[in-house]
């Protein structure tokens, strides 16, 4: 009956000269999780978008890498970002920053609480300052405010020396479905080893190697408990041996996926919230 009555309704449809679409044309877009691993060299920066919209930035490059990640965010049609995250105060990752807060609406600032006497951190806060913004601060329990994502902070799950900046680094966990996506910083063994003591959710597909594939992160315990079947390692032309053999030996030997964007380029990771599509820029 139902299927009679729809050939009716179209053929009078036709006959005034109503088009008619399929049904399918009114099919929602599939909603997605896109992460961006930009390649800013030896440092961190990176981008998702989630999927409902919300712009995410972890993270800026080093000093002079401002402005690239300006331009990338802008190529990516961003006009204000909800969440921005600085992990740790190290120039590699807070340098760029400044830029980033100056060139766009910026609605929630995260940074753990420690603090650098670089010129790097000191223009992150004036920026900060300049936008009459309030810096939230990243430790574990805090939930960031992103609709069908459970996106939360990891850790730090405690106080360090102020010599342990990267133990200070805000991991992020984000799980969109059944995509899970670990973001780490340049967290340390200590760190890693206290989040899993606190028992926080670790495991994901997908994880931002700890501090470039530095050997003093990233150690077997922990990815025992991620199993990821990426890892992504950003990182540029470097003195320090980045990415280390132990560490790539450790990711092999978890059967991951290795990406670096020394290698590849910018990378995009795509989540659909059950599937994954890699993307590389070169």
């Amino acid at each position: 009956m139902r299927s009679r009555a729809m050939k009716i309704v179209s053929s009078l449809a036709i006959g005034i000269g109503i088009a008619v679409a399929p049904a399918s044309s009114y099919a929602a877009t599939p909603k997605t999780m896109k992460v961006h691993y930009i390649d800013v060299g030896q440092g961190d920066s990176i981008y998702i978008k989630a999927p409902n919209g919300e712009d995410i930035v972890i993270d800026g490059g080093n000093k002079g890498k401002g402005n690239a990640v300006v331009s990338y965010l802008k190529k990516q049609k961003v006009d204000d970002i909800e969440v921005l995250i600085s992990t740790h105060p190290d120039a590699d990752h807070i340098g760029g920053l400044d830029e980033v807060i100056n060139a766009f609406k910026v609605e929630n600032v995260y940074a753990p609480k420690v603090s650098n006497n670089t010129q790097a951190y000191k223009d992150f806060l004036n920026a900060v300052k300049k936008k009459k913004l309030t810096i939230k601060t990243a430790q574990a329990g805090v939930k960031l405010p992103v609709k069908d994502v459970n996106a939360q902070i990891v850790g730090p799950t405690k106080t360090y020396a102020k010599s342990d900046l990267n133990d200070w680094s805000a991991v992020v966990h984000m799980a969109y479905k059944k995509n899970t996506f670990l973001f780490t910083g340049d967290a340390e063994t200590k760190a890693e080893t206290d989040m899993i003591k606190a028992k926080k959710t670790l495991r994901a597909d997908v994880l931002k190697v700890g501090h470039h594939g530095a050997k003093t992160s990233t150690s077997k315990n922990f990815l025992d408990v991620v199993k990821p079947k990426y890892a992504v390692i950003s990182v540029g032309k470097n003195s320090y041996g980045h990415p280390t053999s132990q560490v790539v030996n450790l990711l092999k030997g978890a059967k991951a996926s290795i990406l670096r964007t020394d290698q590849s380029g910018t990378i995009i990771i795509t989540g659909d919230g059950t599937s994954y599509s890699v993307k590389k820029s070169r």
